[in-house]
């Protein structure tokens, strides 16, 4: 089942506006499916296959004329031959022919310098993260219960295929370490790489300690370090940074630690179903991770700038997540419960106190089935928050 996806309209429009336009995000978000979907004439290519991908780079110039096309090209997983964006970049300047080449890479072109230079001002970047909320609502795929999304995850082959999930994100594991791992840093030991995976999944939600994780893992701090840029960049965790502002209480200053997809989460902490998920130590963090990395998709789908954090000063203020959207930062509350009690409400009305805001409301996104409203706070079903980016923004 081919489920759409939010960003098409801006993805044909990139196409219309640049001669190059690039989808990035993690393995098997359903990026080559989206770029064959949207551009059918073009030739596709994939430099997953080994000796595309040893032509393309041993001689990039002729690759590119060993592969004619009219209409346009797909280069799949360009991050195998970053050196053909050079090339690109000549024969763009020639052609001035827009939507020519479409690529797309698992890892974060942004975060390399040289590519991004090379071709500034000729190429539109997308990101396409793994399904949305208001994707799989679009597609009636909304399941009963958060813990059942949380432990199916949100990648397209979890929802559009039956398959085992326990061994889907088995195999995705298993292929991220032993290939884009081994290509993006040089990670000699694959069984502690997973170790440190495995501990970044107990922390979920929680503040990145990078010594207490280097400790327990028994690397040092530079490594550590290293690793979670690298999780980063391969799009299987983000980092949530605090908020700051002119408050007079100091704050905590370190980023908070989540995964993309929950799916991945429970693999690593061997979650064996949606039941385990009911009575899980991480519950609550998993829940965080799936809501806040939803706010993050909506985000890019929108291609906005990222622009979520979370709040706490050093005597246990806190709020979960704070969109940074003028002229009032949005506060909001994420709750485990299927039910609202009167103290959820206790972060957002020390904040409004605190900002002396009253104008902007706070929200409360809880596991029960349906919106209230509370003079406190508006109240929303986690289910009827897939368009809030979008809501919040008109």
């Amino acid at each position: 089942m081919l489920i759409k996806r939010v960003i098409t309209d801006r993805l044909l429009s990139a196409a219309q506006e640049y001669p190059v336009v690039s989808i990035v995000g993690p393995r098997q978000s359903g990026k080559t499916t989206l770029a064959q979907t949207c551009f059918p004439d073009h030739r596709y290519i994939s430099l997953e296959d080994y000796d595309i991908r040893l032509l393309a780079n041993v001689d990039p110039r002729k690759f590119l004329t060993d592969f004619p096309s009219l209409s346009g090209i797909i280069l799949d997983e360009i991050q195998h031959a970053p050196q053909l964006l050079s090339y690109i970049q000549t024969i763009v300047d020639r052609e001035k022919k827009n939507g020519f080449f479409i690529v797309t890479g698992s890892q974060n072109l942004l975060v390399d310098q040289a590519i991004t230079q090379t071709l500034a001002g000729r190429m539109a970047v997308l990101t396409l993260l793994p399904l949305s909320l208001a994707e799989l609502s679009d597609a009636g795929m909304i399941t009963e219960t958060i813990e059942t999304l949380i432990y199916k995850g949100s990648y397209p082959q979890a929802h559009a295929q039956k398959v085992s999930i326990e061994r889907l994100y088995s195999n995705y594991l298993r292929l991220y370490v032993e290939r884009d791992v081994r290509q993006i840093k040089n990670v000699t030991d694959l069984a502690i790489f997973q170790k440190f995976m495995r501990l970044c999944a107990g922390r979920v939600g929680q503040i990145l300690n990078l010594t207490s994780l280097g400790n327990d893992c028994g690397i040092n701090h530079h490594t550590a370090q290293a690793w979670i840029s690298l999780l980063e960049a391969s799009y299987v965790i983000f980092l949530l940074n605090p908020y700051f502002n002119n408050f007079s209480k100091r704050l905590i200053k370190s980023p908070k630690l989540y995964f993309i997809d929950t799916g991945i989460i429970c693999s690593l902490l061997k979650i064996g179903s949606a039941q385990e998920l009911l009575s899980h130590y991480l519950r609550g963090g998993l829940i965080e991770s799936f809501i806040i990395a939803d706010f993050l998709k909506q985000q890019h789908n929108l291609e906005q700038q990222p622009s979520l954090y979370f709040w706490r000063d050093q005597t246990g203020n806190e709020l979960d997540c704070v969109i940074d959207k003028s002229p009032y930062a949005v506060p909001i509350e994420i709750k485990g419960s299927n039910t609202i009690a009167t103290d959820f409400f206790k972060g957002l009305q020390y904040w409004k106190k605190l900002t002396e805001n009253t104008s902007t409301p706070g929200y409360v996104v809880y596991c029960g089935d349906e919106n209230q409203s509370w003079p406190q706070a508006k109240v929303l079903s986690w289910k009827s928050i897939g368009n809030f980016i979008q809501d919040i923004s008109t």
